[in-house]
């Protein structure tokens, strides 16, 4: 008996598990909102430097035409203004057409010294305008969102790991608590430093949360569904993106938009105390009288409490076989084994080529030809039918067929733009936009596949080493983008390589469709090939048969 059949007998996809799938999905509307919010919050408007202040009128006397040179496209300059105030510009009769240039013959200009006029438009009030976050400041903006993912990137390997020693729950339901705290400090930040502080810690606990509501899902629903709610979880971060734009719409002021994304996350800490832990990390840990306590709770709630009544503690402990402590740790046993090698190696191959291209294509919008934000709907609207076909293509063929297809699409399409002229901009962005929902969708496949290939004892480091890998795809990719410098193709040839070889690399992954999720490091290896099976059926009641046996 496996512990899929035990959750079959206990009401499958009764219940309890429709009402833990949707309370874990909707705080994943927020992670999109996180994700995303610099787009919003530092958002950066047209400015120009505030004009000198004349002897006799203020600085916003002063008009612009006089104080800033214009540029070639004949707007304002935004990081220079004149030394001496170039009163002769307004002399239509004599320097119309040098004010039409925005140049004054032999005017010397200077860089900004008295701050900066920002102009209306989309962005009122961001962190840019709050700090000044322009001209020779404004790679600070950048450096705050690198920050961000620094955060993330630490809190994939720390939590993984952590999560494996004391639980999904605990672990999740700290990271609610952290993420809401950290995002209502990020919000009255008081300066810049305290605002990256804040974002970092924000982006080591948005890790926590996807990692851990990832394994929560995985562990107590059964294997017909997982692909399914793995495409659900999938959609909710897609809507995210849509809830975003409609909450910053309505509230321009970046203070608010950042409270207004933090505070749900109070509401989440407060009902997660009633999450059931993972009965499977539970049994695995010694915790079987635990275990057994939650497994009756949910035959209860499913309409089954006489299958859980019979269930005893022995019957779980031999159910799931616990192994003795791993030598060097859960992080080393990633490696100690051929067939975890093999598995660890595979995961990293397909989370890193995911994330760094499709934030090779992300960070390229505008090298389209196309409106900016005609791009960025069609980018996020391609997600949904994306994830649709992953999930058909999951369930139907398997796994690794579903991984592997994603990524060589994906690696395909990004290679074939190297041949189209910047003359066929709609062809470049059809082959761009098949590519980023090619990715999408392995996005969606490896949040399955890689919580199917890791055993329970150490599921939460395995999604963690996946998680880390993306942070670094994600981070590797902007530098990658400067290489344009010394041949405009070298981005994408390699943009585009990274998912085929990675493609190939999933090969040698094992299958999991329709298999039990591996308890052991043992379960592991022995389907790999590297040990028999000596697997023995236990009985799951502690009753006695009639004749005394």
């Amino acid at each position: 008996m496996s512990f899929v059949e035990l959750l079959a007998r206990l009401g499958g996809m009764g219940r309890f598990q429709v009402t833990y799938v949707a309370a874990l999905a909707t705080p994943l509307l927020m992670l999109a909102s996180h994700n995303l919010l610099q787009n919003f919050t530092a958002g950066t408007p047209a400015h120009h430097c505030r004009a000198r202040p004349a002897a006799n009128a203020t600085a916003a006397g002063v008009p612009p035409v006089v104080s800033i040179p214009l540029d070639g496209h004949r707007r304002p300059q935004s990081c220079r203004r004149y030394v001496e105030l170039q009163w002769h510009l307004l002399d239509v009769n004599g320097s119309a057409d040098a004010a039409a240039n925005g140049t004054a013959a032999g005017a010397a200009t200077e860089p900004c010294r008295d701050g900066w006029t920002y102009l209306d438009g989309i962005f009122t009030d961001t962190i840019v305008t709050e700090w000044d976050l322009v001209c020779d400041s404004k790679k600070l903006k950048q450096v705050a969102q690198s920050i961000y993912m620094a955060g993330i990137l630490l809190g994939s390997c720390l939590f993984g790991v952590l999560s494996d020693k004391f639980g999904r729950r605990v672990l999740l339901t700290w990271c609610y608590l952290q993420l809401g705290a950290t995002g209502v400090g990020t919000a009255a930040a008081p300066s810049l430093l305290i605002y990256c502080v804040c974002r970092f810690l924000t982006g080591l606990a948005m890790a926590g949360v996807s990692l851990n509501s990832a394994s929560l899902c995985m562990e107590w629903i059964p294997t017909e569904a997982r692909a399914v709610v793995g495409t659900i979880n999938g959609y909710c971060y897609t809507l995210g993106q849509f809830v975003l734009a409609a909450v910053a719409f309505g509230l321009p002021r970046w203070r608010q938009l950042q409270l207004a994304v933090s505070l749900p996350f109070f509401v989440f800490f407060f009902y997660s105390w009633l999450y059931v832990e993972s009965a499977r990390w539970q049994v695995s840990s010694g915790r079987a009288d635990l275990a057994l306590r939650g497994l009756r709770k949910v035959a209860r709630i499913n309409g089954r409490k006489e299958e859980g009544d019979k269930l005893s503690e022995e019957a779980l402990r031999a159910l799931v076989r616990r192994e003795p402590p791993l030598p060097g740790g859960a992080v080393a046993a990633l490696a100690r084994t051929p067939g975890m090698r093999t598995v660890s190696c595979g995961v990293s191959f397909v989370w890193f080529s995911t994330s760094f291209a499709y934030y090779g294509l992300a960070m390229d919008l505008q090298g389209f030809g196309f409106n900016v934000y005609v791009s960025q709907l069609v980018f996020g609207a391609v997600d949904i039918p994306a994830k649709l076909l992953s999930v058909l293509v999951i369930s139907c063929l398997g796994r690794r067929p579903a991984q592997g297809g994603a990524l060589a699409l994906a690696g395909l399409c990004i290679l074939a733009n190297i041949f189209v002229p910047s003359e066929l901009p709609t062809l470049r962005m059809a082959f761009a936009v098949v590519g980023k929902g090619a990715l999408a969708a392995s996005f969606n496949c490896a949040y399955i596949f890689t919580g199917e290939l890791f055993p329970t004892i150490i599921r939460q480091t395995g999604m963690g080493l996946g998680g880390t890998m993306a942070r670094v795809g994600s981070m590797v990719a902007p530098l990658v983008r400067m290489m344009a410098d010394v041949s405009p193709a070298l981005p994408l040839v390699i943009y585009g390589a990274a998912p085929v070889v990675s493609a190939i690399a999933t090969c040698f992954l094992p299958e999991t469709r329709n298999a039990p999720l591996p308890e052991t490091v043992k379960d592991v290896e022995r389907r790999a090939g590297h040990l028999e099976d000596d697997d023995v059926a236990v009985p799951l009641s502690s009753t006695k048969s009639k004749d005394g046996a």
